[in-house]
């Protein structure tokens, strides 16, 4: 009919149930080619989920691979959607190879399309009628058999429509609204519940209505309630519940996780290794094409080696290798373009988003170092450390400052000693050669050493170190005028204190190690503290020029130190220490001396009235203790009075003899000898004051007055003036 050529039916259709176009396939015998023409005018695109079909822009339905073995029938779907229209049509398609029988019985299609036409074309609202109540009835009436309550099926409302508003979707009726008057009302989220307004109905009519577009994606159903009242407010019908289903559209393009993605994979992989994902996701209706995402790559930068180093998964968004030749040295980084695309990435009706990823390759060690000459030459001064010979420079491609770049060198002959090391410059790569033990120029003029170069990494499997990472270094060993050495330093000789003046003590001669250079050497002296030493300037000769005596405050632990000068005549002149340490071997020259020098003792004799005494000798041993003390037999009282006990080896005790000796100061000689060989002695005197002692052995005051000297009535003068001036003392505080 003319209608059918107007898509104004599908809108209309749309309204009520979810848009669907019915096709009619006609068998070609000949050419095996099914047309599918869409119940609406203008171009259409047409999209199928069976990859061996697809359908032309005038629906012409063709086989893309050969289906020639096919033995059973088939079925796939047909996807529609024209160029300026927002809404999707779908179809079943069932196709049957030429002499088979037919998948779809003529009668079946032609069922199907009279039932969508007198669905299409009812301009009448469709109608939900609540159910019947429960009656009884007496016999004489008859028994009503109670009919079940109606399953309302669910109002379908497409999103986004344009309305115009408010829209009619079906209509609400009771069947008693023949006898009373029936008031139609509606509850629940959407009507007088948030979101409120949504849908309304004509009390009067049943007429209810959809106010607005809806968002699937704000809200995908709704749950209603209708009610019929008298108008009295009374209910005449139990409520019926309607459920309205918000049909997905198409409206939103599928949207990255992030706009920029970054992946990496080594360079050198092989084809089907895996390099990143990538996830967009689609608001839409996930069970349906509108939310059914799909990924292709739209470009590849560069294109080296090839255009389409990667592939993408359709489905999940991985992204992996499709070709071998990826290589860092050339290409460090591809830009790839990824598109999403909706409606299972039909191009034609999907809509679609783009990101970039960019993907980093790793480098691996597939460039060996390669040192950039097979000789190097430095020369380097003898007795130097820390110096850098010669620089060894090195080329790498791999990543700079990597361990696969980093060079690592090592001496692998030429240098048995180790008097080299070779360090990398961190910034450079290169290999400094540095001096690490000095060189002498008398033994080894020249070295000839072989370094190799290696990574700090090792090499990928597979790589080859090239001949190229070994070379040669030739040294040069300057010749410098080295100052004198002494042979022994410090040097240690041992000689008896006391020698005489112009004593010969030893010969401290120098070499100088220059020995392609006749060179005179001439000796000074450097440091001498006591100034006892001289030496001979041209032989180096060490001869005395005072008396070494061991108890200076210049030896220190029997050693006496002494500093010398060996210098050359060479150019610059050259000059060289030497230290000769003098041993001193004691000899008992030093006597020794009584201490204390002064004590004190009562009066009288009493068991704490003793002096302990000992002796002090600069010398050493055995040219000290034990000491011998014993008192002079002149004068005659000293013996008289005193008495000198032994207690070990270096102490004695001085003790009154008789039992009272008036009080005093005496002066009482002793003689000390120590146990040298021979033995040396010395009389030394001791001070001691004689005092009265009280009760606890401690001398009295008047006691130490006597012992000063003091007669007896200069001592009664002194006790009466300080018994006076107590008493005047006492007068003034009064």
């Amino acid at each position: 009919t003319p209608e059918m050529s107007s898509c104004g039916f599908l809108r209309r259709l749309s309204a009520s149930i979810r848009p669907i176009t019915h096709a009619i396939t006609q068998r070609l015998q000949t050419s095996g080619l099914v047309w599918v023409t869409l119940l609406c005018s203008g171009r259409v695109g047409f999209v199928t989920n069976d990859p061996n079909f697809g359908v032309r822009h005038d629906g012409m339905v063709y086989a893309v691979q050969d289906v020639s073995n096919l033995s059973e029938p088939v079925q796939f779907m047909v996807t529609a959607k024209g160029l300026h229209e927002p809404r999707v049509w779908e179809t079943t398609v069932k196709l049957a190879l030429a002499g088979h029988p037919h998948p779809l019985a003529l009668s079946k299609v032609t069922a199907g399309i009279t039932e969508m036409l007198s669905r299409v074309w009812d301009s009448q609202p469709k109608v939900i009628k609540f159910s019947r109540k429960h009656q009884r009835g007496s016999a004489a009436n008859g028994l009503r058999r109670q009919k079940r309550d109606w399953v309302i099926p669910p109002i379908n409302v497409p999103e986004n429509s344009r309305g115009p508003f408010p829209h009619l979707l079906v209509r609400i009726r009771s069947d008693q609204d023949k006898d009373v008057g029936i008031r139609y009302s509606i509850t629940g989220a959407g009507a007088d519940q948030p979101p409120s307004g949504i849908y309304n109905i004509d009390p009067i009519s049943g007429n209810m209505f959809v106010t607005q577009p809806l968002d699937r994606e704000d809200r995908a159903s709704f749950h209603l309630r209708a009610h019929a009242v008298d108008m009295n407010g009374n209910q005449v019908e139990n409520p019926i519940d309607l459920y309205i289903y918000v049909i997905d559209m198409n409206d939103n393009r599928p949207e990255f996780q992030n706009q920029v993605y970054n992946g990496s994979v080594a360079e050198g992989s092989k084809p089907g290794s895996s390099v990143m994902q990538v996830t967009a996701t689609d608001s839409d209706d996930s069970t349906t094409a509108n939310g059914m995402v799909r990924y292709r790559i739209l470009s590849q930068t560069p294109h080296s080696p090839i255009p389409n180093m990667f592939t993408i998964n359709s489905e999940t968004g991985d992204i992996v290798t499709v070709a071998a030749g990826l290589d860092r040295e050339k290409v460090s980084q591809y830009t790839i373009i990824v598109q999403a695309t909706d409606m299972e990435g039909n191009l034609n009706f999907g809509l679609s988003n783009t990101a970039t990823a960019l993907i980093s390759i790793n480098d691996i060690n597939d460039n060996p170092p390669e040192l950039t000459v097979r000789t190097f030459s430095g020369e380097v001064p003898e007795n130097k450390v820390n110096v850098v010979v010669t620089n060894l420079t090195v080329v790498d491609r791999d990543q700079p400052h990597s361990p696969n770049w980093n060079a690592v060198y090592r001496i692998v002959s030429g240098d048995p000693t180790g008097h080299f090391t070779i360090r990398t410059n961190p910034i450079t790569n290169e290999g400094m050669l540095t001096v690490v033990k000095p060189v002498d120029f008398e033994m080894n003029r020249a070295f000839m050493l072989t370094v190799v170069v290696s990574n700090q990494a090792h090499l990928a499997s597979g790589i080859q170190s090239s001949l190229q990472s070994t070379a040669g270094v030739t040294i040069s060993v300057q010749d410098v005028n080295e100052p004198p050495v002494f042979p022994v330093n410090p040097k240690v000789i041992r000689f008896e204190e006391g020698v005489p003046a112009g004593t010969t003590l030893t010969v401290f001669a120098a070499q100088d190690p220059d020995h392609f250079i006749h060179q005179i050497v001439r000796y000074s002296k450097l440091s001498d503290p006591a100034n006892w030493l001289k030496i001979n300037r041209t032989n180096g000769q060490i001869t005395t020029m005072a008396l070494l005596d061991r108890e200076s405050i210049f030896v220190k632990n029997n050693v006496y130190e002494a500093t010398f000068l060996a210098f050359d005549n060479g150019s610059p002149p050259a000059s060289g220490t030497g230290t000769l340490q003098i041993y001193l071997i004691d000899v008992n020259d030093n006597a020794p001396v009584l201490i204390p020098r002064e004590a004190q003792v009562c009066d009288r004799a009493r068991p704490n009235s003793r002096i302990n005494i000992t002796a002090a000798d600069a010398d050493a041993d055995p040219n000290v203790g034990p000491f011998v003390f014993e008192l002079p037999s002149f004068p005659a009282s000293v013996r008289r009075n005193w008495t000198i006990s032994r207690l070990n080896g270096d102490y004695a005790q001085l003790k009154l003899r008789i039992s009272y000796l008036e009080a005093s100061v005496y002066e009482i000689p002793v003689i000390v000898s120590d146990s040298g060989n021979p033995p040396l002695s010395n009389r030394s005197t001791i001070r001691v004051k004689v005092c009265p002692c009280d009760d606890n052995g401690d001398c009295s005051a008047t006691g130490a007055v006597a012992a000063a000297g003091l007669g007896t009535g200069a001592i009664i003068a002194i006790l009466i003036s300080i018994i006076i001036l107590l008493s005047e003392y006492r007068g003034l505080n009064i």
